[in-house]
Order: structure tokens, then sequence, then C-alpha cells
């Protein structure tokens, strides 16, 4: 790995079936260890039930008001400043309660890699 800024492309947000919008803001072969995306849900969205094989999750809620469901925990509330983490094959969804965007961080150790994904939509 080397030292790099990588400046923020607000035009690199795609939409993704699981129901909100991604910006991977560092996701690379070169970086192992870590990836970090942003992800945007919009007002009284629910994202599909997934998880990840391999990977542990931690969202980092940046602004908006949501509603997660993690494993067998019960839901919980979270705001801005919350850290959620979600250990490997520990299914997961988020809704976005409020009246503006959910906006947080995913950062996934070691990376993202869309093998490591698995919808459950269907099982719950």
């Amino acid at each position: 790995m080397q030292a790099a800024i990588k400046p923020f492309d607000p035009g690199a947000e795609v939409y993704i079936p699981e129901g909100c919008y991604i910006t991977e803001l560092s996701n690379s072969a070169t970086d192992q260890q870590l990836s970090i995306a942003r992800v945007r849900v919009l007002p009284g969205v629910t994202t599909e039930w997934h998880r990840l094989q391999g990977i542990t999750e931690r969202y980092v809620i940046l602004s908006g008001e949501g509603r997660v469901e993690i494993g067998q925990l019960a839901a919980d509330m979270v705001k801005t400043g919350d850290v959620v983490i979600i250990p490997p094959m520990v299914r997961q969804r988020i809704t976005n309660i409020g009246l503006d965007d959910l906006i947080f961080l995913a950062i996934c150790s070691p990376r993202f890699e869309h093998a490591a994904y698995e919808s459950i939509e269907d099982k719950y």
C-alpha cells in the first residue's frame, strides 16, 4: 500500500438493488485490510436483509435517523455519531425513519467484495 489522498466524487454514487445508494470511498486490491463506502438511504426506505461472508462491517452514522436490525438483537434507533458493529454472517438491514436522507459510512474488514454479499430477504 502507498500513501494516497482520494478526493470525494459525488458523481460516483450508484444505486444498488439492496435499496440504497453507495459511493465507494476506498476499496482496492492494494488495501485488502479495509474498505470504506458512503451509504445513503432515502426516507422511508428499508434495505433488504443480507449478510456478509467473512467480513465484519461497521456503520458510522453521519446524518439522519434510522432503525437498525442486526442478528437477534432487538431493532434499535441510530442517529448521528452512533456506531453499529456487524460480525460476519450476521443478518442486517436498516430503515431510514427520518425526513432527510440517512447517511453513514460502511467500513468493512477485510475489504468488501461483492462475492461476500448474500441476500437473505426471502428468508425473513
